[in-house]
């Protein structure tokens, strides 16, 4: 079930890859970096790697690319001075207008053949699997992490 859970994975990603990777040039990262900062309008690099699932040195270089591609803003907070604030720019706000949109095409497409109580099952069925993934032992370990480790 791993394999097609990743299956699944690489073929939601094929419409990015064929519409939209070459045509914006934007990564994969840079898109979910983009689309995370335009549904919060304001956000920081912690708060994305944290919604995403996407390790924070991925997240940091696409920060990098959309900063320097002037298609986001990176401000210090006034109230945190380590925290980090990420911002659309316009051509930002451009790019998630274009591509938002196809996000929704892709979730129509995926669930088209799910009665809404599928969906909803499926909603709870991800809701635990990634609870699981995200829990920490009492030091603050990923268990996930420390019950995988090789032996």
């Amino acid at each position: 079930m791993l394999h097609e859970l990743l299956k699944l994975t690489n073929r939601l990603m094929a419409p990015f890859s064929t519409h939209l990777a070459h045509r914006y040039k934007i990564s994969l990262n840079e898109f979910r970096l983009l689309m995370t900062i335009g549904a919060l309008g304001t956000t920081a690099s912690h708060e994305v790697a944290d919604l995403t699932g996407v390790n924070v040195m991925s997240v940091s270089r696409a920060v990098s690319a959309l900063e320097r591609d002037g298609r986001i803003v990176v401000t210090t907070d006034p109230l945190n001075r380590r925290r980090k604030a990420l911002t659309l720019t316009e051509e930002g706000e451009r790019l998630y207008a274009i591509m938002r949109p196809q996000t929704g095409k892709v979730a129509d497409y995926l669930f088209s053949e799910l009665d809404s109580g599928e969906v909803a099952m499926l909603g709870r069925i991800l809701d635990k699997l990634i609870a699981t993934l995200e829990e920490r032992d009492a030091e603050g370990n990923s268990r996930f992490l420390e019950e995988t480790r090789p032996d």
